[in-house]
């Protein structure tokens, strides 16, 4: 008499799991958890105003020059700060990717990262501000008869985030520059190409892709400036930007509505300057963002 055979139980790579999927899973709670539902909570709650229609949060901000102004208050320290930090972060990842202690250079370059942005700001405060090192020595030798106002404004703000924002940057250029093939500047070397036509013609078409990615992430990272802005700045004047705003409206007025509002406004400026950024690569660029070695 044979023996009844079992059914065979279906394994989860039968049903499209496999364990690389399995693996994603507990990462993809992480975000769901931390990055999605407070995103969604939030906007939901900016739709529910202490007064008004469900837009009154929406319509209250943008009938106040005061509070909408901090939009532009904010993109004048985001769009010049963003640019810069790529302008320096170019020539400098070029020249480091040729020296021999590439690692210790970079590690010292990267080193605004590990201190912090509050750190950055006391550092600057001593060294900046009207009894710093820097007046103190100015005056000293001479070059000026009274101390250069450097914090607690606009330039203040404007030197921290370049401070802070330019490991980033040039972290992700020196990967970009340092992944292209070397044979393709050589060949053009051989054929008597100097290095401002290597670069102009090899180097830059193949990182400019790149370099619109890293424009996006620094950008996004500049514009959320909150420690600078209060620390280095002035939050009731020329640096009152928009998550000063924010927190003002959470934590003064305890009005968490109005500050989701305000949140979801930041959120939808920082996608506009994405979306266009990223829509304008495309239309120059097709292919793959980089070039690689190979």
């Amino acid at each position: 008499m044979s023996a009844v055979r079992r059914p065979r139980r279906r394994t989860l790579a039968d049903r499209g799991l496999d364990g690389v999927t399995l693996l994603v899973l507990p990462a993809a709670l992480f975000v769901v958890l931390l990055f999605v539902y407070p995103f969604i909570y939030g906007l939901l709650l900016s739709f529910a105003p202490k007064e008004g229609g469900w837009l009154g949060n929406y319509t209250k901000f943008f009938a106040d020059p005061y509070m909408y102004g901090t939009i532009w208050l904010t993109l004048r320290l985001a769009l010049p700060v963003t640019l810069l930090n790529i302008a320096l972060s170019v020539p400098v990842a070029m020249q480091v990717r040729h020296m021999k202690r590439q690692r210790l250079l970079t590690t010292i370059l990267v080193l605004p990262i590990t201190l912090g942005t509050v750190l950055v700001a006391e550092g600057l405060l001593n060294y900046l501000g009207p009894q710093g090192w820097l007046n103190r020595t100015l005056i000293l030798i001479g070059l000026i008869d009274r101390p250069i106002r450097l914090v607690h404004n606009y330039w203040g703000v404007f030197i921290s985030l370049v401070i802070t924002g330019f490991p980033f940057t040039f972290l992700l250029t020196l990967s970009m520059i340092s992944g292209i093939d070397p044979a393709l500047e050589q060949a053009a070397a051989t054929l008597g190409a100097r290095a401002r036509s290597r670069f102009r013609h090899i180097v830059l078409p193949l990182i400019v892709p790149g370099l619109a990615v890293t424009f996006c992430l620094a950008f996004v990272d500049a514009f959320s400036v909150f420690p600078s802005a209060v620390m280095l700045g002035a939050p009731a004047g020329e640096t009152r930007v928009i998550s000063f705003a924010a927190a003002q409206a959470a934590f003064e007025q305890y009005d968490y509505s109005y500050a989701s509002a305000i949140a979801m406004i930041m959120a939808v400026v920082q996608f506009g300057f994405v979306g266009l950024v990223l829509t304008a690569r495309g239309l120059f660029y097709k292919g793959p963002v980089g070039g690689g070695k190979g």
